[in-house]
């Protein structure tokens, strides 16, 4: 075991410090909402990161065990969600902790299994939705609705970064759960 692995300070120091010089873009951008903001937060360059990517599944498992959460598997809407579902099955495993992850599809496949929830069942099993960061939390609310369709008892939605434009609310009063974030916007000095 690294020291890091050991240290949840020293995990969660680096990842905002890789966030910071990775991710974090600075200038006017459209985002995927519509709304236009002088930054964007690009997580995909921290989530498909060699060094990060480990140490986003020990952030994000860190965070949603220190909420207390009851949860046996993670996932969210493709394609946001993917690289964090599988980050957090990973650091888990490296505990002896069987978490599973879950690919939340835009829609139900029209062919096959016609799923629109992937990978090992839902049904019955408490989980929690991940995504990257969310700007209305559109992305996590049709993941939430995709996984309750599917049978999944939604424990909280989790992102590493909140953009504080609204998505926690929206997330906290449309699907009844609680948002967790591991950074907020001001963590990442884009007051």
């Amino acid at each position: 075991m690294t020291a890091s692995a050991t240290d949840p300070s020293v995990d969660r120091s680096r990842l905002q410090e890789l966030i910071d010089q990775l991710a974090v873009v600075r200038g006017r951008v459209t985002l995927s909402s519509g709304k236009e903001a002088d930054y964007y937060i690009d997580l995909r360059r921290i989530t498909l990161h060699h060094e990060a990517a480990p140490l986003v599944g020990r952030v994000m498992l860190r965070m949603l065990d220190d909420a207390e959460l009851d949860f046996v598997s993670a996932g969210g809407l493709t394609m946001g969600a993917d690289p964090v579902g599988t980050a957090l099955l990973h650091a888990a495993a490296q505990q002896g902790r069987g978490i599973d992850s879950f690919v939340v599809r835009k829609a139900a496949k029209t062919y096959g299994m016609g799923r629109q929830v992937e990978g090992p069942s839902v049904e019955g099993r408490k989980v929690v939705i991940l995504e990257d960061t969310s700007t209305t939390g559109g992305s996590a609310l049709t993941a939430v609705e995709a996984v309750r369709a599917a049978g999944g008892d939604i424990q909280a939605v989790a992102v590493i970064v909140d953009r504080d434009t609204g998505a926690r609310e929206r997330i906290e009063q449309e699907a009844g759960v609680p948002y967790l974030y591991a950074y907020s916007k001001s963590d990442l000095g884009l007051d």
